[in-house]
């Protein structure tokens, strides 16, 4: 009996010994947790977990740990155990992961939730509806992402990213600031000079301490002149990577403001000779923006390709350049299959975005040619007169999305017109040779086909008229 008796005295003894040991482990694992250590705090609520699976706070303490560790799969999942008992942080965290993998519908909604929690507690929401406002643009721009074919990718690092790119001469060039000023400054931006080498642009610290944009002229051989752009396209925010196209007016960049959905984000804006000033800057949308940064965005019109930086999905110091053939219609993706959607604005797999049989290899090796020429070749799919001397070539032209449009359908008419005329150019000929049984047959259907192409030769001039119009009035109101 006393044998018995100190057995079972050792173990209380023991049992009250572990739960002190876990009480104390639970402790410092919440105060590791608190001071934000959760790299030290995880293994201890990994134990908690696997001994207690459908405990809320243990979930949530792991998830949240795993989530700032960047285990964003287990996180998730474990969170979702916390949110099912309706914890406020759960939803919060929730939200943040839905948005950092795409799935913006359900981080609108989650952060919904969020802020509702938060208002019956009277706690400030303008953080929270902020971020549910980033979701709901970019829910848009996975809704509308572009078409684009992104031919290759390299990943590279991040302070060396220009050796990626390789410009014709008519596409300017491009040269690290340091490099060009010959300055030990410490200026992360790049200097873009135009095809004539008289003008640059470039990126500083300003006196509100961020980056701007700047401007400089060549004059008697020495750079000189500076001026920074207006705030019509700078912000309060950094804006940096400045690339003008040939035309002297249109300027791509990247800025931190300006509605971006996360880091840099790119944007592009016109000079307004007339004024003086520049147009209201507008933001791309996916693929080429991101929730993280997307910068220096150059088209090489003589190439016909692009080139663009993204540090999505990279690890510390290392960004991936894609290189893309541009879209002059900025088509869309046209489908209900949103995880497709997602996939292409994410840049999940640069072969999604290839047209079926496709071989881009002579264009990559073309990306990485040095281009000697010293003539622009102009790309002239048409011949289209504005007026005032203004005469555009292609599509990528037209500023007006509604012009753009009409053009393609007045380009449409024109092929259905010729493909007719060709069609009857071939049933004559095969009347002129048919027997007399045939004849018959043949004559009802060339006057069928005449009498649509009759139909037909009107509307050419109708459309090109309307495109020239809402080509106009987009331009005039947009000054």
């Amino acid at each position: 009996m006393k044998w018995f008796s100190n057995k079972l005295f050792y173990t209380i003894g023991v049992a009250m010994l572990c739960s002190t040991i876990s009480a104390q482990s639970l402790d410092q694992a919440k105060k590791m947790y608190n001071e934000g250590k959760y790299a030290e705090a995880m293994p201890a609520f990994e134990k908690l977990v696997r001994q207690v699976p459908g405990n809320p706070s243990y979930n949530l303490w792991y998830g949240v740990c795993c989530y700032e560790t960047g285990d964003i799969a287990t996180a998730e999942k474990h969170l979702n155990t916390a949110y099912k008992h309706k914890d406020l942080n759960a939803c919060r965290y929730l939200a943040d992961i839905y948005f950092k993998t795409y799935r913006f519908d359900e981080s609108v909604a989650m952060y919904d939730e969020y802020i509702e929690q938060l208002t019956k507690k009277k706690q400030e929401t303008a953080e929270w509806e902020a971020k549910q406002e980033i979701s709901k643009t970019c829910q848009r721009m996975v809704d509308k992402v572009e078409d684009v074919q992104i031919i290759d990718s390299i990943v590279v690092d991040k302070d060396h990213f220009l050796s990626a790119y390789t410009l014709s001469n008519e596409a300017g060039s491009l040269m690290p600031f340091k490099e060009f000023f010959g300055t030990n400054e410490d200026i992360n931006s790049i200097v873009y000079k135009n095809q004539k080498g008289n003008k640059i642009y470039y990126a500083h610290s300003s006196g509100d301490n961020h980056y701007c944009l700047f401007t400089q002229s060549l004059l008697m051989g020495k750079w000189g002149d500076e001026k920074q752009l207006p705030m019509t396209i700078n912000s309060k925010e950094d804006d940096n990577y400045p690339y003008v196209l040939s035309d002297g007016v249109t300027i791509y960049y990247a800025s931190k403001a300006n509605g971006s959905i996360g880091g840099y984000d790119l944007f592009v804006t016109r000079y307004n000779i007339n004024s003086d000033t520049y147009l209201t800057p507008e933001q791309l949308g996916m693929p080429f923006n991101s929730i993280y940064n997307d910068y220096m965005i150059v088209y090489d019109e003589m190439k016909n390709l692009g080139w663009f930086v993204s540090d999505r999905f990279q690890p510390e110091g290392k960004a991936c350049v894609y290189l893309f053939i541009p879209n002059s219609n900025n088509s869309r993706i046209e489908s209900d299959d949103m995880s497709m959607k997602r996939a292409r604005a994410e840049i999940t797999s640069i072969k999604d975005s290839w047209k079926p049989g496709a071989n881009y290899a002579d264009l990559v090796r073309l990306a990485h040619t040095q281009s000697t020429s010293g003539e622009k070749k102009i790309q002239k799919d048409f011949e289209f007169m504005l007026g005032n001397g203004v005469t555009y070539y292609t599509l990528h032209e037209f500023k007006s999305p509604e012009a753009r449009n009409i053009y393609e359908k007045y380009m449409a008419v024109n092929k259905q017109i010729k493909n007719m005329e060709n069609k009857l150019d071939s049933l004559r000929t095969s009347y002129t040779k048919a027997a007399q049984g045939s004849r018959e047959q043949l004559k009802t259907t060339i006057l069928k086909a005449e009498g649509e192409l009759y139909n037909l030769y009107g509307q050419p001039e109708s459309l090109e008229k309307d495109a020239r119009n809402a080509e106009i009035n987009y331009l005039n109101n947009k000054r």
